[in-house]
C-alpha cells in the first residue's frame, strides 16, 4: 500500500496547557472544522470525542492523552463551499482514501492539564514533533502551564501559542501576550490582534497579511475576509512593524533587503519564520475563543504553515545494543523500522493496547519485530490508527505515524520496537516519583485476585502509578502523584475491573538522606556444625545533590574481596535503602562506596555478604546524619481581595512561604511552596474560607527536609 501523504504533509502535534484553558475545547473544533465530527462535542456537557472515560465526562477534565487523526489544506475554510465538501465527505475511511494538492494529515494527542497526570503529558510530548500551547486569555500563563513548557523544552519540541478564552470577561491579549514573554519566553511573537474585547471580541488581524477574519454561519465554519477596521489599523501597522523584524533578524538575505526598504512577500515572511519556529528562535502567537468557534482555522493553517514535519527535525538517536555506539535513524520510509512504545492502555474489548510513534522505515500488519529494551520477539498482528477510543485497522503505517497495537506481551512504555537485523535503543522516558500513597484492601476474599490483576495492569499502564506490599502488616500500598490521581485509579478498579475496595488515609511519601559523610565496617559471621558464614565490608557514604539518586561505587582493588561476591554486597546496600535508618522510608540521593573488606577461602558466601553489605550501609548512614525529606508543592490560590487575609494566615500556619502576591483583576493570587503533608483536604478549608469563592492548583516542586519537631513526631508514628 502506498503512502497517500507525503512525509512534509505529516504533522505530530500536542495540544498541551494548564488545567481548564480550553486544550480539549480547542481539539472539539479542530475534529469538527477538519470534518472528522458532524457535531461539536462539548465539555461542559460530558459529550467531548475526546475525553471519553467515564470519569473524564462526569468531572469535565482531560485524564489520559487521547490521540485522533485529522485533515486539513492551510488557508482553507476561506470559502463556504469548500466548508460544506468537507463536512459531506467526513465519514473517517472513504475520508483516509482522499488524497487533496495541499491536504496535511495531523495526528494529534489532547493531553490532560491536571498535575496529577503529569506522565501523560511527558510521554506524549516525546513522542510528538511539535505542540499547541494553549493559554487563558484571562489567566495568562498559570503555575501548570510553566511546568508543561519546560517539559517541552526538555524535549526541544518546538511549539505555537493560542491564547484562548478571549470573549471572557478580564480576557486581555496584551496582558497574556506580555506574561508568555516575562515567564516563559521573550521570543514569542504575535501574528494576529484581536478584534473587539471580552463579550465584545468578533475576529482577529492577521498581522502578515494585514486582513481582518471574522467567522460566521452557525458553527463559525464560514471565514469572511475584510479590511483592517479604520480604529485598530494604526495599532495593527505598529505591531506588523515589530513582527516583520523580529522575522527578518533571523535571516541575513530577508535582513538585507528589509533594511533596504523592501516590504518581504508574505511566502518569504511564512519561510523564515517557519525556520525559526523549528529550530526554537520564534514562537507565534494566535488568539480566538474556542467555545465561540472564533480562531481555530487560523490555527490548524499555524499548524501546518510553522510546526516541523518529521523530516524537518534532525535524525533521532539511539544506541546500538551490540557495540554500545551512538547510532541514528532518519525520518524516511526507507530506513530500517525503529519506534517508540510510549503508551500502554487496558481495554475491555482487545486486552492491552500499546501506542508507538514511528521514527523511521515502515511496517506491516503481521511483521516481528524486536523489543532492544527486553530483547524479545514481538509480532505485531492487528494495526490501529486510534480515533480517541474508536480505532481503525490498516494494513501498513509509515515513518511519522503513530499508531496503536494489541496483544504485545512484553512492551511497556518507554521501549524500543525495531528490525531484528538493525536493532537500536532509543532514549527512555523518565517519570517523576510518587509523592503520596494510601492503603488499600479488596472487600470480600472474590476482590482479592480480581484486585492484584487490577492493580498489576494499571501500573503497567501509568509508570507513575506504583503498588507494593507492607511486608510487617500484610497490606497493599499504592502511590501516586496526587489525591485525585488515586481517586480515578480506585473508580476505575471498580468500575472496570469490578473489584470493591476499601481505601485508607492518604499519606505523604516521604524519603530519607544523609548530610555528611561515613564510614562503617559491616561483619557477618555464623559458625554452625558444618560449613559457616564469612562476610566482611566496609563501606563509605556521601551525600549527593536533591534529584540525583543512588550510586554504588566499587574501589576493591587486589581481589581483597572476589569479584563473584561484589554484587552481592550491593544488593544488600539497595534492601538497605528501602527501608531507610530514620522512620523507614526510602532513602536518596548518597552514594555508596566499597573500599575493603576481607573473605574466607571457606565460609564466605553471596548471603554472608549480602548481610555484611547491608549491616555496614545501614551503620554508616546512622553515623552521617540523616534527616526525613518531605514533598513540598508550588501552590497557586486565587481569592477575592476580602478573604486575602484569611488565606494567608492560613498558609502560614501549614508551614507555607509566601512567593509572590499579584493582582488579576478583582482577585489576588497568591504563589506560595507548603508541604504536602499539610495540604490534604485543603479543598474543603479553601472553599469555607472564601465562601466557595477560592480556587487554587496545586503540582509537585522539589523535596526539602522536614524540621525537627515534625521529624520527631513521624519517627514515632504520631504523624502520618
Amino acid at each position: 500500500m502506498p503512502r497517500i501523504y507525503p512525509i512534509d504533509r505529516v504533522r505530530d502535534i500536542g495540544i498541551i496547557a494548564h488545567i481548564d484553558a480550553g486544550k480539549t475545547t480547542v481539539t472539539e473544533r479542530v475534529l469538527f472544522y477538519t470534518g472528522i465530527s458532524h457535531k461539536i462535542g462539548e465539555v461542559h456537557d460530558g459529550q467531548a470525542i475526546m475525553d471519553w472515560m467515564v470519569q473524564e465526562r462526569e468531572r469535565g477534565i482531560t485524564i489520559t492523552a487521547a490521540a485522533t487523526t485529522c485533515y486539513w489544506s492551510p488557508s482553507f475554510g476561506e470559502a463556504e463551499a469548500k466548508v460544506k465538501m468537507r463536512m459531506e465527505s467526513s465519514s473517517l475511511p472513504s475520508k483516509l482514501k482522499r488524497e487533496k494538492e495541499t491536504e496535511h494529515r495531523i495526528n494529534i494527542i489532547d493531553t490532560p492539564g491536571h498535575i496529577d497526570f503529569t506522565v501523560e503529558v511527558q510521554r506524549s510530548l516525546r513522542v510528538l514533533d511539535g505542540a499547541v500551547v494553549v493559554f487563558d486569555g484571562v489567566a495568562g500563563v498559570e503555575p501548570q502551564s510553566e511546568t508543561v513548557w519546560h517539559q517541552a523544552d526538555k524535549f526541544h519540541v518546538p511549539r505555537i501559542c493560542f491564547i484562548n478564552k478571549l470573549d471572557r470577561m478580564g480576557a486581555n491579549f496584551e496582558k497574556s501576550l506580555d506574561s508568555i514573554w516575562n515567564k516563559l519566553s521573550p521570543q514569542a511573537v504575535a501574528l494576529q490582534l484581536p478584534i473587539g474585547r471580552e463579550e465584545r471580541f468578533e475576529g482577529t488581524i492577521d498581522l502578515l497579511k494585514m486582513k481582518a477574519y471574522k467567522s460566521e454561519g452557525d458553527f463559525g465554519q464560514i471565514i469572511g475576509e475584510e479590511e483592517v477596521p479604520e480604529n485598530l489599523l494604526e495599532e495593527a501597522k505598529t505591531w506588523r512593524k515589530k513582527l516583520v523584524e523580529k522575522i527578518a533578524a533571523e535571516d541575513e538575505a530577508l535582513l538585507e533587503k528589509y533594511l533596504g526598504g523592501e516590504d518581504p512577500s508574505i511566502d518569504e515572511l511564512r519561510a523564515v519564520l517557519r525556520k525559526a519556529t523549528i529550530n526554537y528562535k520564534l514562537i507565534p502567537v494566535l488568539c480566538g475563543s474556542a467555545l465561540k468557534n472564533k480562531g481555530i482555522q487560523a490555527l490548524l493553517d499555524a499548524v501546518c504553515y510553522y510546526l516541523p514535519s518529521p523530516v524537518d527535525l534532525p535524525p533521532v538517536k539511539g544506541i546500538d545494543p551490540k557495540t554500545g555506539d551512538s547510532i541514528e535513524r532518519k525520518a524516511d520510509d526507507s530506513e530500517p523500522f525503529c519506534a517508540l512504545a510510549f503508551k500502554v492502555a487496558s481495554d475491555p474489548y482487545v486486552g492491552t493496547l500499546t501506542y508507538f510513534r514511528i521514527y523511521s522505515g515502515a511496517l506491516k500488519k503481521g511483521s516481528y519485530l524486536l523489543n532492544t529494551t527486553t530483547q524479545e520477539k514481538e509480532r505485531i498482528g492487528r494495526i490501529l490508527r486510534m480515533h480517541a477510543q474508536e480505532r481503525e485497522e490498516v494494513e501498513e503505517i509509515f515513518t511519522g505515524d503513530i499508531a496503536a497495537t494489541v496483544g504485545l506481551k512484553n512492551t511497556s512504555t518507554g521501549h524500543t520496537l525495531c528490525d531484528e537485523n538493525h536493532p537500536i535503543v532509543l532514549e527512555k522516558i523518565t517519570f517523576p516519583e510518587p509523592v503520596i500513597s494510601i492503603r488499600i484492601e479488596p472487600k470480600t476474599k472474590a476482590d482479592q485476585e480480581k484486585m492484584s490483576l487490577a492493580l498489576k495492569r494499571l501500573a503497567e499502564e501509568d509508570p507513575t502509578f506504583r503498588v507494593k506490599g507492607d511486608l510487617e502488616t500484610g497490606e497493599t500500598i499504592i502511590s501516586g502523584m496526587g489525591e485525585l490521581h488515586l481517586d480515578i485509579i480506585t473508580d476505575r478498579m471498580r468500575r472496570e475491573f469490578k473489584v470493591e475496595a476499601s481505601v485508607g488515609r492518604p499519606q505523604v511519601a516521604y524519603k530519607e538522606t544523609i548530610l555528611e559523610e561515613a564510614e562503617a565496617e559491616g561483619k557477618y559471621i555464623r559458625q554452625s556444625g558444618g560449613r559457616g558464614q564469612y562476610g566482611h565490608v566496609f563501606l563509605r557514604v556521601e551525600p549527593k545533590s536533591r534529584g540525583e539518586g543512588f550510586e554504588f561505587i566499587d574501589e576493591i582493588k587486589g581481589g581483597i574481596i572476589p569479584r563473584e561476591f561484589i554484587p552481592a554486597v550491593e544488593k544488600g546496600i539497595k534492601e538497605a535503602i528501602e527501608k531507610g535508618v530514620v522512620a523507614g522510608y526510602p532513602m536518596v540521593d548518597l552514594s555508596c562506596a566499597l573500599y575493603d573488606g576481607s573473605y574466607h577461602e571457606v565460609d564466605s558466601s553471596e548471603i554472608a555478604f549480602k548481610i555484611a553489605g547491608s549491616m555496614a550501609f545501614q551503620a554508616a548512614c546512622k553515623k552521617a546524619r540523616p534527616v526525613l525529606l518531605e514533598p513540598v508543592m508550588k501552590l497557586e490560590i486565587v481569592v477575592p481581595e476580602s478573604f486575602f487575609g484569611d488565606v494567608i494566615g492560613d498558609l502560614s500556619a501549614r508551614r507555607g512561604k509566601i512567593e509572590e502576591t499579584k493582582d488579576r483583576l478583582q482577585l489576588k493570587v497568591i504563589d506560595a511552596k507548603v508541604p504536602l503533608a499539610e495540604m490534604f483536604g485543603y479543598a474543603t478549608t479553601l472553599r469555607s474560607l472564601t465562601e466557595g469563592r477560592g480556587t487554587f492548583t496545586m503540582e509537585f516542586d522539589h523535596y526539602a527536609e522536614v524540621p525537627q519537631n515534625i521529624a520527631q513526631e513521624i519517627t514515632e508514628g504520631k504523624r502520618r
